[in-house]
């Protein structure tokens, strides 16, 4: 499988895409670069959305179950 068709990845690249987007919404708030509350609530909305895609992301990248076969007996050998 190659380098971009690897799901593992395709997160770790668009975590970091999203994450420089983040990074350029949150500059423009700290700026003052928000010319009225409807522009502000816009982007306070579009930070939210990139912050929950990206925890969703994060969770896709952890284990689900720990591999920890020192807990398992083994019935046949």
């Amino acid at each position: 499988m190659s380098e971009a068709t690897d799901p593992v990845h395709v997160i770790y690249k668009l975590k970091k895409t999203m994450q420089n987007v983040l990074d350029g919404l949150v500059q423009t708030l700290a700026s003052g670069g928000i010319d009225n509350y409807e522009e502000y609530k816009y982007i306070l909305g579009k930070i939210h959305a990139i912050d929950l895609i990206n925890q969703e992301l994060s969770n896709l990248l952890k284990p689900k179950e720990p591999n920890n076969d020192d807990n398992i007996t083994r019935i046949r050998s």
